[in-house]
């Protein structure tokens, strides 16, 4: 079992950034790769990044690529989320989810834990 809590999200202005952190206990995290999601008001949720175990190797949905970065400390048991040059089109709940293999990283049903989300929320 892995418990996962995000953090870091809140206001911010259009071309503003934040780092979203989730931070995970429960068993050793170093064996789970990492995704990021989020979910906007009647949306569904959304695929944005990925990290796998190793860390050594990020993948991310095109609508975020170049904006978003993820990165991961073990030792702190910690992923990371920088999102740079915010949109108010990226207001959304943010979530971080762990999945045991990097295969369709993308679809969330390959994920079996799950954070609750923090909100972010864009001004223009």
């Amino acid at each position: 079992q892995v418990q996962l809590v995000e953090s870091g999200g809140g206001l911010a202005q259009a071309g503003g950034s934040l780092t979203l952190s989730c931070a995970a206990s429960g068993r050793a995290f170093n064996n789970y790769a990492v995704g990021w999601f989020r979910q906007g008001p009647g949306k569904e949720r959304e695929f944005l990044g990925h990290v796998t175990k190793s860390g050594g190797n990020t993948y991310y949905a095109a609508s975020v690529k170049g904006r978003f970065t993820i990165s991961r400390d073990d030792a702190a048991n910690r992923v990371f989320l920088r999102m740079n040059s915010l949109k108010p089109e990226d207001t959304a709940v943010y979530l971080c989810a762990a999945a045991v293999y990097s295969i369709d990283y993308a679809d969330r049903r390959r994920y079996s834990y799950w954070g609750q989300g923090t909100q972010v929320t864009v001004s223009s």
